[in-house]
């Protein structure tokens, strides 16, 4: 029995604002000459170039909500509970979008067909939660099972999807609805700290809906079939990356030694995961990274001999287009390779996201692309 990422669909806030923009504001907000200075060369080595936010504060001309700036230019930081407000309140057109595509490209399975539902967030809290809300705005069944990993982080994604596999298995006829939503603008924070200049110039906001069942795929399918499943954690990058929650929003640790740690580690880490899934390195046709930052692919570039161009050509792409949404980027990315990815050789597919722990999360998939007429000309076939 198969085990099939049938969709992945994706939304993103209106409002977007470009990097530079940022970067001005950051220094502006910032008085101290040797912080602008370094925000000016985080911002410009980000390798991103817009991110998109649920709030309108970081758009030219428009009037702050929530960061707004004193008479000497400094800022107004809205509370915890300000900030956590404003999840509720927005959550739900993401989730209503991202869901209404993932159903609408999958018209073989129906609101009514779903068995479980995963959310993932880390970025808000409230309940009822998004579980409740699609489960009520798509009318889905009472009896629907509901699950939410919390605060986990950027690798997040992969929990969801192996518990998804493992009702599959464990219960034949399953179909589990995944919704990541990541609101991480919210969290900004003016710190006279490395850490949290580093984070204000990564993070996102977006949202992905994925839905995992193991009914044989349709005519014209693309999709992953989900193979294995591994975890490591680096015992040595534990206080590099965290995540807490404060009095002004959520505080982030990102160390920049995180890029350097999992360098170390890669080779290591990544062959024992192929190894394990039972596949010969050369059979692994693609990489899809989550982007953490540009700092972690050029790591995994030296160390696995990757280049931009190849096997980390969509995972700089999201990143320069959406930034770090954290735990929905590797979905942005598996979209794209579902959409895009061709491979002559082979048609394993490597995914793999990072997280606080040091948390490396890593999945076997087969990519599975269908041409549409030739699969609907041999259904007509069998069936005269």
């Amino acid at each position: 029995m198969k085990r099939y990422i049938h969709a992945i669909e994706t939304a993103v806030p209106s409002y977007v604002y470009h990097q530079d923009y940022a970067m001005t504001c950051m220094k502006r907000w910032v008085s101290d000459k040797v912080l602008q200075r370094m925000v000016h060369a985080i911002y410009r080595q980000s390798g991103i170039e817009r991110r998109y936010s649920v709030l309108p504060d970081f758009q030219p001309g428009m009037e702050a909500e929530y960061f707004r700036e004193n008479a000497d230019g400094t800022l107004q930081e809205p509370s915890t509970g300000d900030r956590n407000h404003v999840y509720e309140q927005s959550y739900p057109a993401l989730a209503r979008e991202a869901v209404t595509k993932v159903f609408n490209n999958t018209p073989w399975l129906k609101p009514s067909d779903i068995t479980h539902v995963i959310t993932v967030s880390c970025t808000g809290f409230c309940n009822p939660g998004p579980d409740l809300f699609i489960t009520r705005e798509f009318g889905l069944s009472e009896n629907v099972e509901r699950y939410h990993i919390g605060f986990m982080g950027c690798y997040a994604a992969f929990p969801a999807l192996r518990m998804a596999d493992q009702f599959c298995r464990a219960r034949p006829g399953s179909v589990v609805l995944i919704l990541c939503i990541e609101l991480c603008s919210l969290h900004l924070q003016i710190k006279p700290t490395a850490d949290s200049l580093l984070a204000n110039a990564l993070f996102a906001d977006g949202a992905a809906a994925v839905l995992v069942s193991d009914r044989d795929p349709s005519p014209g399918f693309s999709g992953f079939a989900l193979e294995h499943f591994g975890t490591k954690l680096i015992s040595d990058g534990e206080k590099d990356m965290a995540w807490t929650i404060g009095n002004r929003g959520f505080d982030m640790v990102l160390s920049s030694y995180v890029p350097r740690i999992l360098g170390l580690h890669a080779r290591r880490i990544l062959s024992g995961f192929v190894e394990d899934a039972g596949v010969s390195w050369p059979d692994v046709a693609g990489w899809a990274v989550h982007p953490g930052g540009k700092a972690i692919l050029t790591a995994l570039e030296q160390e696995m001999g990757w280049t931009p161009e190849r096997e980390l050509a969509l995972s700089y792409r999201i990143l320069r287009e959406y930034g770090n949404m954290s735990s929905v980027t590797v979905l942005f990315v598996l979209k794209a390779m579902m959409e895009e990815g061709e491979f002559k050789h082979s048609d394993r597919i490597g995914a793999l996201a990072f997280g606080p722990g040091l948390t490396v999360e890593f999945g076997m998939l087969r990519m599975i692309k269908q041409n549409r007429i030739a699969s609907i000309a041999a259904s007509m076939e069998s069936v005269a």
